[in-house]
């Protein structure tokens, strides 16, 4: 995928108009020699193509690997990928396991349309009407741009298909996802260039606060809990105390830098050294995002009001 990004074309903008200043007239060359390369550059970030941008969503920032890729004894098995997850949910309301997502006929959703893909992951029901376990975050996804939509709809139908019978969901009792504040509904017909609201976008795209908002019962808290954390997790990674990401100084990241921010999501290493547990330690994925991207959650993170 094109890395290049119109942050990136800004910034040459400006050093290219600041050796115009420096130099004189005689630059006027070399600026419309730079922006010849602006507009083919340009050219090359808008012709992305769905599958692309949809690779980019999946791969980099929603890291579906997390919940529908297999893990063997040293981590997650590739060669198998999306063919179904080796964590189990077992609570009162369900017992599920991270579904089958390649195109598989038989045992994944090779038989599902683009518009069934797109259903599920905005409105949480399979094609045949029956609604998944809120374990599945489409009360994030349906932020969702409808472009970013048919574009990760586009992408899973073109992963290997991994034949893997899965057990099938047990549901208990009625579930539904806790409504995301500002995530109801999708964003926009297109990814917001407003820094802090692209931050917002894609760290509910990274279903960070599915986590990080929620209370040490385990219950998810949108307004009284936002970014606090202090929910034990237990998983295969052993056992994890969720971080407080407010901006408190104390108790959260507010002392931090937007450099130490960046560390933690691409090098998966804390402030003081500590190398992040999972599932926070998520570089493989973030450390392939856009710096712009990068840039703005870390601009998003910063607008948590701190809370003890």
């Amino acid at each position: 995928m094109n890395q290049f990004t119109y942050g990136e074309a800004a910034r040459l903008q400006y050093e290219s108009s600041t050796l115009i200043r420096s130099a004189g007239a005689g630059a006027m060359i070399y600026f419309f020699a730079v922006l010849a390369v602006l507009c083919a550059a340009a050219t090359r970030a808008a012709a992305e193509t769905p599958i692309e941008r949809g690779s980019y969503l999946v791969n980099a920032v929603m890291v579906c690997d997390g919940c529908h890729t297999p893990r063997g004894p040293s981590g997650l098995d590739m060669e198998r990928r999306f063919s179904g997850g080796s964590i189990v949910w077992d609570g009162p309301a369900y017992t599920v396991h991270g579904s089958n997502i390649t195109p598989d006929r038989d045992t994944g959703i090779g038989a599902w349309s683009e518009e069934d893909i797109k259903r599920v992951l905005i409105s949480g029901v399979r094609p045949n009407g029956v609604s998944v376990a809120p374990q599945m975050p489409y009360g994030f996804y349906r932020i969702l741009t409808p472009g970013d939509l048919d574009a990760i709809a586009a992408y899973l139908k073109t992963v290997k298909p991994v034949s893997n019978e899965m057990p099938p969901p047990v549901y208990k009792a009625a579930a539904y996802p806790v409504p995301l504040p500002g995530a109801e509904t999708s964003i926009g017909d297109a990814v917001p260039q407003d820094q802090v609201k692209r931050g917002f976008y894609l760290a509910t795209l990274a279903h960070c606060m599915e986590c990080h908002s929620r209370k040490p019962d385990g219950t998810q808290d949108f307004k009284n809990w936002w970014g606090k954390g202090g929910h034990e997790m237990k998983g295969p990674f052993g056992s994890v105390v969720v971080a407080n990401i407010s901006s408190h100084k104390e108790r959260g990241v507010g002392a931090w830098t937007d450099a130490e921010l960046k560390r933690a999501l691409t090098e998966g290493i804390s402030r003081d050294g500590r190398v992040l547990k999972l599932p926070m330690a998520r570089q493989r994925y973030f450390s392939r995002m856009t710096e712009q991207d990068l840039d703005a959650i870390v601009a998003w993170v910063r607008t948590i009001p701190p809370i003890e």
